[in-house]
C-alpha cells in the first residue's frame, strides 16, 4: 500500500464524531484542514459526503472545495452517474498540490527525502559517517536540497511547504552510545540546528524527535485503519517512541511526551534500566562487535541483515529487547487505555516480525491483572520512518487537523 492511499476505506457518518466543521466564517482555515484531512484518510469524497461527515452546510462545502481546487490541492474525478439528479463528482488530493522535505538525524546517517501531497517519495538521499556533526549536517542538508529541487520544476519548487527535520533531542548527551569524541558531540549542545537551517531556505523548518517523528509518519502515512490511540515504538540506534491519542499526535508541552526509551525496565539481574539500554540496535551492534563480527551492515543495508538470522547473538538480542518492551507496553497500559502497541524499526521486515512475535508471547509471562491490554502490531512505514514523519511536520502544520509539528518558534 502507498504511503497516500486511503487507509480507511468508504466513510461512515460514525466516523466523522471527532472531526466535526463550523459554519461561522472566522473558522474557514479551519474547514478546509478539515477537508483535506478526511480526503486524505478516506480517499476521493463527493461534497455530499463531506456535508455528511462534517455537518457542514452543502454551500460551504462547495465554496471550500471550489477554493481548494482552484488553489490546486484537489483534483476533480470522474463523475459517478446512475443516482437520481446531478452526478456526483468525487474530488481528490492533488499529488502536485504541495511538496515536503523531511530529515532524519541519526546516530550513523542522515536522510532527505522530498515527498508529494500524498506521501509518495519523488526523490530520496543517504549520508553514511561514523557520528554527525553539526557542520557536516548543515552541508548535506543544503547540498542535497539543492540537488532535489533541480529535479523540480518552476512550479513544483514553489510549492514546497516545508522542511521537517527529525532528530534525538539532546544528541549531546549520547556520547558513549554514538561512539563519537566529547568535544565533537558536545558541538551540539551550542548550536540550534533549526534556526541554522531556516537561515538557508525560504520556505519554514520544524524539529520534532526523531522517534515521535518516525509515530507521526505512521499516523499520517501508515496502514493503521481505524486506529486513533495507541503506543508506539521505533527501534533504531537508539529506542524510542510516540503516543498518539485521539487521531492526533500528542508532543506534550516540551515536545518530548512518548520518551519511551527513558522508561525503566528490568534489565540484567532484574535490576531497573531503561529502555535505550537494552532494546536498541546499538546494543545488538555493540555485542557484534565484541566478537570481532563487522555490523556497520546493521546500519548500511537495514532491507536485509545478511547472514545475521543465524547468529546467536541477534537471538539474545531479541529475547532481551522483546522482554523489555513487553514490560514497556504493560506499564504504558496502566497509565492510558491504549488500543495498540506499534512496533516499527530500522531493521528488515523479517526481523520485525520476530521481534513483535516475541513480545507478544513476552507479555503473556506478565501479571496484567486488572489491566487491558493493547494488541501488538507491527509499524508499516518501515526503515524511513523518521524521514518520512520529518516530511508530515510541515505536512500536518499547513495542511491538517491535529498537527504533529510543535511551533516553529521565530
Amino acid at each position: 500500500m502507498e504511503a497516500g492511499s486511503s487507509r480507511h476505506g468508504s466513510p461512515e457518518a460514525g466516523e466523522s464524531q471527532q472531526l466535526r466543521g463550523t459554519n461561522q466564517s472566522g473558522m474557514r482555515d479551519h474547514n478546509e484542514r478539515l477537508v483535506l484531512s478526511l480526503v486524505r484518510q478516506s480517499g476521493a469524497l463527493a461534497k455530499s459526503d463531506i456535508a455528511r461527515m462534517t455537518g457542514l452546510s452543502a454551500q460551504t462545502v462547495s465554496v471550500i472545495m471550489r477554493e481548494l481546487e482552484v488553489e490546486g490541492l484537489l483534483l476533480r474525478q470522474e463523475p459517478i452517474r446512475g443516482k437520481i439528479g446531478q452526478p456526483s463528482i468525487p474530488m481528490a488530493l492533488n499529488p502536485e498540490g504541495a511538496f515536503f522535505i523531511g530529515l532524519k538525524v541519526g546516530r550513523r546517517s542522515a536522510e532527505l527525502v522530498l515527498i508529494d501531497f500524498l506521501g509518495k517519495t519523488r526523490a530520496m538521499l543517504q549520508n553514511s559517517y561514523g557520528y554527525p556533526t553539526p557542520r557536516d549536517t548543515i552541508e548535506f542538508v543544503r547540498s542535497g536540497i539543492a540537488q532535489m529541487r533541480a529535479g523540480l520544476t518552476r512550479g513544483q519548487d514553489k510549492r514546497i511547504a516545508g522542511l521537517g527535520v527529525a532528530m534525538p533531542f539532546e544528541l549531546w548527551n549520547w556520547v558513549d552510545t554514538a561512539g563519537a569524541p566529547p568535544e565533537i558531540m558536545d558541538a551540539w549542545r551550542n548550536r540550534d540546528i533549526r534556526s541554522d537551517l531556516q537561515a538557508l531556505f525560504s520556505f519554514p523548518v520544524y524539529l520534532q524527535n526523531d522517534a515521535t517523528s518516525a509515530c507521526g509518519a505512521e499516523l499520517v502515512f501508515g496502514d493503521i485503519g481505524s486506529l486513533r490511540d495507541f503506543v508506539y515504538f521505533y527501534i533504531g540506534a537508539f529506542a524510542g517512541g510516540g503516543v498518539v491519542l485521539n487521531g492526533r499526535l500528542y508532543s506534550g508541552p516540551t515536545g518530548n511526551a512518548g520518551a519511551l526509551g527513558s522508561m525503566p525496565v528490568p534489565g540484567p539481574g532484574g535490576r531497573p534500566t531503561q529502555l535505550i539500554d537494552v532494546a536498541s540496535i546499538a546494543v545488538l551492534e555493540k555485542s557484534l562487535n565484541a566478537k570481532g563480527i563487522e555490523a556497520s551492515y546493521l546500519w548500511t543495508s537495514p532491507e536485509e541483515w545478511h547472514d545475521l538470522d543465524n547468529q546467536p547473538d541477534l537471538d539474545n538480542w531479541i529475547s532481551t529487547a522483546s522482554d523489555a518492551l513487553a514490560y514497556a507496553i504493560v506499564a504504558s497500559a496502566s497509565v492510558i487505555d491504549f488500543e495498540s502497541a506499534v512496533i516499527d524499526g530500522w531493521m528488515p521486515p523479517s526481523i520485525r516480525a520476530r521481534l513483535v512475535q516475541a513480545v507478544q508471547s513476552a507479555i503473556g509471562k506478565i501479571d496484567v491483572e486488572g489491566l487491558r491490554i493493547p494488541s501488538v502490531r507491527e509499524g508499516t512505514v518501515g526503515i524511513h520512518a523518521r524521514a518520512m514523519g520529518g516530511a508530515s511536520l510541515p505536512l500536518s502544520e499547513r495542511f491538517l487537523i491535529g498537527s504533529t509539528a510543535p511551533s516553529r518558534g521565530v
